[in-house]
C-alpha cells in the first residue's frame, strides 16, 4: 500500500495536469452513468404508473 501511495505522489509531481484531467474525466463519466441510470428508472416508473401498476 505504501509503495502505491509513493508512486501516486511521484506521478502527480511529473504529470499534475494529466492526473487532474484524468480525475475530471473519470468523475464526469461516473456522473453521466449515474444520470443515465436515474433517467431509465424514472422512465420505467412513469411507464409502470401509466399502465396502472399496483404495489
Amino acid at each position: 500500500m505504501k509503495n502505491k501511495v509513493i508512486n501516486c505522489c511521484i506521478s502527480h509531481l511529473f504529470h499534475p495536469f494529466t492526473s487532474f484531467a484524468h480525475r475530471c474525466s473519470k468523475l464526469a463519466k461516473e456522473q453521466r452513468a449515474r444520470f443515465y441510470i436515474f433517467r431509465k428508472c424514472v422512465a420505467m416508473l412513469v411507464c409502470w404508473q401509466d399502465s396502472g401498476g399496483d404495489l
